[in-house]
C-alpha cells in the first residue's frame, strides 16, 4: 500500500485521536473534519504527482493578555485555538515550491531567488520565499515541494491567519527536509522575519510563537532573539465560561499604516530618552518628561506608551491569577485591558473612517450583556475585525444571538485552547 492509499484509509475515521486532539469531541464536527481532510487529499492527488504526502496543521491564536505589547518587547498571554490551517505536502524533487490553496489563487516560488521580490509584496508567495530564505541562512536544508492548503483561520479575524500560515510553511520545510529539527521558537522567529522583510508588514513575535508552540503560553520578549516562553497549566473548560471571538466586520486591507503607527509612536517616545523600545522605559520617566514628549512625539504617542506599560504589567498579574485559580480577578483584568486599548492605545477604529465602528459596537453590546458577569476586549491588532469575550455558559446562546443579530450569522466563533502547535500530523 502506497502512502496516499494509507492516508485514505486513516483519514476517513472521524474518531481518530488526531481529530479529537485538534478539534474536540463534537461528533458532527469530527465528521466534517474527516471530510475536509479527504477532500484535501483528493485535491492534492489531482494537483501533484508526488507520492509521499504528509498532513500538517497550524492553529490560529487568540491573544488573551497584552495588546500591542510584543513589538516593543513586552509580555503577552496567548493560546493556540482549534481553528487551523491544514496542508498536505510532499517533496517534488525540484527547486520550486508550488502551493494551491482552497478558495485562493495558487502560486509558485523558485527557491533559486531568495531575496524580496517587489511584485510579491503583501502576498503569500512573499511569505514562502522569506521563510525559505531565513531557513537557508540558518543552515537548514530547503527544497521544492507541492502543497494544498485549506485555511479555516478566517482572514482578518484577529486569529492570526498570516502567522499560522508562516509557521505552517516552516513546519513543512522542517519535516520534509530536516527531520523535524526546527525548534518552535526558531520557527516563529523565521515567520516573523518573512513577514517583516518579505511580506512588508512590521509585526511582533507573539502571533507566530503562539501558533508554533501551541497550548496556553505567556511570552516575555525582553530578549527578542531568546523570548522566554512558559506554558500555563489552567483548564478553561472547568470555569463554566466560553471563549467567544466575534468578527465585527470591516477589512484589514489598507490598515498596515495604522498598525505601524502604534509601533512607531511607542518607539518614538522611547527614542526621546535614547532608547529603542518602551520595555526599556518606566511610567515615572514618561510622566516626568511629558512637556518635552508632547512637543516631540504628540499626545497620542504618550497615551500609547501608557497603554504599553499598563498591559505589560497586567500580563504578569493575569498569569498569577490563573495559576492561583482566581478566575474572577483574571476576568477583571481582561476588561481592564480592553478599556486601556480603547482609551489609550486607540486601536478600536480608524480616525479616517469614523462611520464604521464595528469593533466599538461589539464592545458596547458585550458590556451591555456581560457587565458584572464576564469580560470583553478588542482582540488582535484592532481597528477592524474581532473582539474577544469570556461568557458564562448560561449566557452563551443569548450572547451569540445578540452579536450575530448585529454582525451576521456565523460571526461568532466558540473556541477552545488546543495543545498542539504547528505540526506534522501522525497519520
Amino acid at each position: 500500500m502506497n502512502r496516499t492509499d494509507l492516508l485514505k484509509s486513516l483519514i476517513t475515521d472521524s474518531g481518530h485521536k488526531i481529530y479529537r486532539e485538534l478539534y474536540g469531541s463534537d461528533p458532527e464536527l469530527l465528521k466534517e473534519q474527516s471530510l475536509r481532510y479527504t477532500n484535501l487529499l483528493n485535491t492534492f492527488v489531482s494537483f501533484s504527482g508526488a507520492a509521499e504526502p504528509y498532513f500538517f496543521s497550524s492553529p490560529g491564536r487568540t491573544e488573551i493578555g497584552g495588546n500591542h505589547t510584543d513589538h516593543n518587547l513586552g509580555r503577552v498571554l496567548a493560546g493556540a485555538v482549534n481553528l487551523d490551517n491544514v496542508a498536505i505536502a510532499a517533496k517534488n524533487n525540484s527547486n520550486v515550491v508550488r502551493i494551491d490553496s482552497v478558495g485562493y489563487p495558487g502560486f509558485s516560488v523558485n527557491l533559486s531567488e531568495l531575496k524580496p521580490v517587489k511584485e510579491e509584496l503583501y502576498s503569500s508567495a512573499a511569505i514562502a520565499r522569506g521563510v525559505a530564505a531565513k531557513l537557508k541562512e540558518k543552515g537548514f536544508v530547503i527544497g521544492g515541494f507541492d502543497a494544498v492548503i485549506d485555511g479555516r483561520v478566517p482572514k482578518g479575524s484577529g486569529l492570526s491567519s498570516s502567522a499560522s500560515f508562516e509557521v505552517l510553511i516552516g513546519a513543512i520545510f522542517s519535516n520534509l527536509f530536516n527531520d523535524g529539527t526546527l525548534d518552535p521558537i526558531d520557527n516563529a522567529l523565521t515567520g516573523q522575519y518573512a513577514e517583516n522583510h518579505f511580506f512588508g508588514k512590521p509585526c511582533g513575535l507573539m502571533d507566530q510563537t503562539a501558533c508554533s508552540c501551541g497550548g496556553l503560553v505567556t511570552i516575555d520578549f525582553e530578549d527578542p532573539l531568546n523570548p522566554v516562553v512558559r506554558k500555563i497549566d489552567f483548564d478553561f473548560l472547568s470555569t463554566g465560561f466560553d471563549l467567544i471571538i466575534t468578527d465585527t466586520g470591516g477589512s484589514h486591507d489598507n490598515l498596515t499604516p495604522e498598525y505601524a503607527a502604534v509601533f512607531n509612536e511607542m518607539k518614538a517616545v522611547a527614542e526621546v530618552f535614547g532608547l529603542k523600545v518602551q520595555r526599556q522605559l518606566t511610567i515615572e520617566k514618561i510622566i516626568d518628561s511629558i512637556p518635552r514628549l508632547r512637543e516631540s512625539t504628540g499626545d497620542r504617542a504618550i497615551l500609547r506608551a501608557f497603554h504599553f506599560h499598563g498591559d505589560n504589567n497586567r500580563v504578569v498579574r493575569q498569569v498569577e491569577a490563573l495559576e492561583k485559580n482566581d478566575f474572577s480577578s483574571f476576568l477583571s483584568m481582561v476588561t481592564e485591558s480592553g478599556y486601556s486599548s480603547y482609551m489609550y492605545n486607540q486601536n478600536i477604529y480608524t480616525v479616517s473612517n469614523v462611520h464604521d465602528q464595528g469593533v466599538a459596537l461589539g464592545l458596547v453590546l458585550s458590556e451591555f450583556l456581560l457587565r458584572g458577569k464576564g469580560a470583553w476586549r478588542v482582540h488582535g491588532g484592532g481597528f477592524a475585525g474581532t473582539i474577544q469575550a469570556f461568557v458564562p455558559s448560561e449566557l452563551t446562546s443569548r450572547y451569540i444571538e445578540t452579536l450575530e443579530h448585529a454582525f451576521g450569522k456565523g460571526a461568532c466563533h466558540k473556541l477552545f485552547i488546543r495543545e498542539k502547535g504547528s505540526v506534522k500530523l501522525g497519520f
